[in-house]
């Protein structure tokens, strides 16, 4: 069951966000609710969060496409958002999420699926868990 947030707060909420530091967008750090795992990383304006707590489903802001974007809305990959944080200087929000698949759209679970080694090369430490191809 997603969580919708009482409508007659989430003005004062948004509100309180500070989007003036990145041109009107704020940072959002989406993380799975269960297993603590960083998924993505992504931006949102206002009428993204504001979506996002009125429907329950993380929205996000396209600075490629320049317009809102329901995470899932192509793949059917949805984060339902469980808990919303805030952080101390008003600029960053995390999603705690519960994932549907997946949030990468290069086919695995999280965006960070490499890892900087030691001799800085990018390793491989996930699986993929659906192919694009397929899906997009």
């Amino acid at each position: 069951m997603r969580v919708k947030w009482d409508c007659e707060h989430i003005e004062a909420v948004v509100d309180q966000l500070d989007f003036s530091k990145l041109n009107g967008l704020v940072t959002v750090i989406t993380q799975d609710w269960h297993t603590n795992e960083i998924l993505m990383c992504a931006f949102a304006n206002r009428d993204a969060i504001l979506q996002s707590l009125t429907t329950g489903l993380a929205t996000y802001y396209s600075r490629s496409q320049n317009r809102l974007w329901q995470k899932g809305e192509t793949s059917g990959h949805i984060q339902e958002i469980k808990e919303i944080y805030i952080d101390c200087d008003d600029d960053t929000v995390l999603f705690k999420v519960e994932q549907k698949v997946a949030a990468c759209h290069k086919g695995y679970r999280s965006c960070f699926y490499r890892r900087l080694n030691e001799n800085g090369e990018l390793d491989l430490v996930r699986e993929k868990v659906f192919d694009p191809s397929e899906v997009y």
